[in-house]
């Protein structure tokens, strides 16, 4: 090959190297790979109900952006077993909540569907005796979501955790 034809190759190479690089970032979200991706909320305040009944099993699985552990459950009622996302494993830890099998519990949330199809309930609150752990505000927007400046964001719940009488 004639040195006039590398330079001209190897910037075509180059360059199209950079636009198959930026064709798989935008594809990957916001973040990029391996970057914080942006999510639609689920949690739809039409869907709201309001479930009581007994804990099957209690599960602890990864966080889908890889920091920490969630809770879920699967609640059998009269009616149905469904699965329910309680919340971060750290964020129950520092309220004392604790739930385990065969605990009767009542649970307020919105019934969603996945993206893989299933149906479950994304809880806003859980009622376990004279207990009341909050987990969202009525817009679904989580208590342990992040803070602004060391504040909470504007509208945002204070984490609650209250004996009802």
């Amino acid at each position: 090959m004639k040195k006039a034809y590398r330079i001209p190759v190897a910037l075509f190479a180059a360059l199209g190297l950079l636009i198959a690089l930026a064709a798989y970032a935008a594809e990957e979200g916001p973040g990029g790979p391996g970057g914080r991706k942006r999510h639609k909320p689920m949690y739809d305040p039409k869907t709201v109900e309001t479930i009581s009944g007994e804990v099957l099993k209690v599960k602890e699985f990864p966080h889908r952006r890889g920091t920490g552990t969630g809770i879920g459950l699967v609640l059998k009622t009269d009616k149905e077993e469904i699965p329910v996302h309680i919340g971060p494993s750290s964020f129950l830890e520092k309220q004392g909540f604790k739930i385990g099998e065969k605990d009767r519990i009542e649970v307020t949330g919105s019934r969603v569907t996945g993206k893989r199809g299933k149906t479950f309930l994304l809880a806003a609150q859980v009622k376990k005796g004279d207990a009341l752990l909050k987990l969202r505000d009525e817009k679904g927007i989580p208590v342990w979501a992040p803070m602004k400046g060391g504040k909470m964001m504007e509208g945002q719940p204070k984490p609650e955790m209250k004996e009802q009488n």
